[in-house]
């Protein structure tokens, strides 16, 4: 199978949609909703599951054939989203990424599930 790289999938959810004219129904508005109601399908796989049949899920080849499924779907609306909004997803990772490590420093989260603002740091001025 070939890998996309990210504007080669984007190229490839445009063509789908334009060949389907669906461009009209193609806002920020209605992405977004469809990028959380897919997240939530996500979700709604492993509702109810305890912490260790959600791990044993990876041993049902439906069910991950569902959620590889519903992982694409979270993918082809992102991609969408980003791509209406002129959002480079690249930029946006890294920049998060060094957002995190600020908010997060090792030596005060490492091992901790808290949420930064749960400590004064430095990181809670950058919010």
């Amino acid at each position: 199978m070939e890998l996309l790289p990210i504007g080669k999938m984007k190229e490839k959810i445009h063509n789908l949609i334009r060949e389907r004219e669906w461009d009209k129904y193609q806002s920020p508005k209605n992405i977004s909703m469809a990028l959380s109601i897919e997240a939530s399908e996500l979700l709604e796989i492993f509702l109810w599951l305890t912490e260790d049949e959600s791990w044993q899920i990876k041993t049902d080849p439906e069910k991950i054939e569902e959620i590889q499924d519903e992982l694409a779907d979270v993918l082809y609306w992102l991609l969408l989203l980003s791509d209406l909004l002129n959002i480079d997803l690249n930029d946006a990772f890294w920049n998060k990424i060094k957002k995190n490590e600020a908010k997060y420093p090792i030596d005060q989260c490492k091992g901790s599930s808290k949420k930064y603002t749960e400590w004064s740091t430095e990181a809670d001025r950058l919010n």
